[in-house]
């Protein structure tokens, strides 16, 4: 059994967890609407990926004797500026779960809660992953500026994430 701080942190991580997938849901649209379609691949991809870390954290709840609550889960973003401005806000998000995830990670060292932290520690080395991953798309659209061929092969290269 977990405390019930440490419920209400989890519910509230996963709540974030689903807004993630929303989020690149969105900026998959808006990739598509800009006939960036390996990008919108790439960023669906994502989506899928991070609806799948809250069911981790929803089914992990559930195990140890908590209760998951769906969240409302707040609209999105769903225009931008640029490829660019689209991974820039992806990195800053990612930073952004990546302290919920180490905030999380100290309460289950503060109250001892092995069995969560044991279950954070994938979180944590995924979200070195994931910021490392979108750290190096971003600069290689910084290193290609804007022209359409170099967005073009990059596009492409994003469209083929499995």
């Amino acid at each position: 059994m977990i405390s019930a701080t440490m419920e209400k942190e989890l519910n509230d991580q996963l709540k974030a967890e689903l807004y993630s997938a929303n989020l690149y849901l969105a900026m998959s649209s808006w990739c598509s609407s800009k006939d960036l379609n390996g990008t919108a691949q790439f960023f669906r991809k994502q989506s899928e990926e991070e609806y799948q870390h809250g069911m981790k954290i929803y089914d992990y709840l559930f195990e140890v004797g908590a209760r998951a609550i769906v969240p409302a889960i707040d609209q999105p973003p769903s225009n931008y500026d640029s490829l660019e401005e689209i991974f820039k806000q992806t990195l800053d998000h990612e930073k952004h779960i990546t302290e919920l995830i180490n905030k999380l990670m100290e309460l289950a060292n503060q109250e001892k809660d092995y069995p969560t932290a044991n279950l954070l520690n994938w979180f944590v080395a995924e979200q070195v992953e994931e910021e490392g991953m979108v750290h190096d798309i971003l600069a290689q659209l910084r290193m290609v500026g804007t022209s359409g061929q170099a967005l073009f092969m990059i596009d492409r290269e994003l469209g083929k994430r499995e």
